[in-house]
């Protein structure tokens, strides 16, 4: 499969743990996602909303190690 994204990894060892995500938050909006990875049959929405969650989700994560690290910066 080709891909032509202009998105690229800074983190290339996150692919797998990308790829996972993509996979549960399309189970969780009850999207059935492809597991050959071919998603030309869902919709522009289906997409969008796969992507925006994937979005919404890794910035949760990151404001939660942010905060963790204010934390442990605030203790010395």
């Amino acid at each position: 499969m080709a891909q032509n994204s202009s998105n690229n990894l800074v983190v290339k060892q996150a692919t797998g743990a990308l790829e996972q995500m993509k996979y549960e938050v399309a189970q969780e909006l009850g999207i059935n996602f492809p597991q050959d990875g071919y998603a030309g049959n869902l919709t522009s929405y289906e997409n969008g909303s796969i992507g925006g969650y994937i979005t919404k989700r890794l910035v949760t994560i990151a404001e939660q190690q942010l905060a963790g690290q204010g934390q442990s910066q605030g203790q010395f």
